[in-house]
């Protein structure tokens, strides 16, 4: 195994291993961590679309990571906390 592939998926293992118990964490992340690509876009020409940036998010090797604990933040919120969630979506 590569040195830099082990590295990759200790990081991708810790991040996995995050236990959401407290509510300010679970709102933190929630915020800092988009519901969707921010890359994304079409680029308008005219009102013609001339042009589309695919996603790049899935390109970023802990993308799976930060959507789970995106998610585990979320059901936190709603499950434990009896929070409303649609500020966040």
């Amino acid at each position: 195994m590569k040195p830099q592939s082990s590295v990759l998926n200790l990081v991708r293992q810790w991040l996995d291993d995050i236990e959401i118990r407290d509510a300010r964490l679970a709102r933190c992340l929630s915020r800092l961590i988009p519901s969707q690509c921010p890359f994304e876009r079409d680029i308008n020409l005219f009102g013609r679309t001339v042009a589309h940036i695919p996603p790049l998010c899935k390109l970023n090797p802990f993308y799976e990571q930060f959507v789970g604990l995106r998610f585990r933040s979320l059901c936190f919120l709603v499950d434990v906390c009896g929070e409303d969630i649609q500020s966040y979506c």
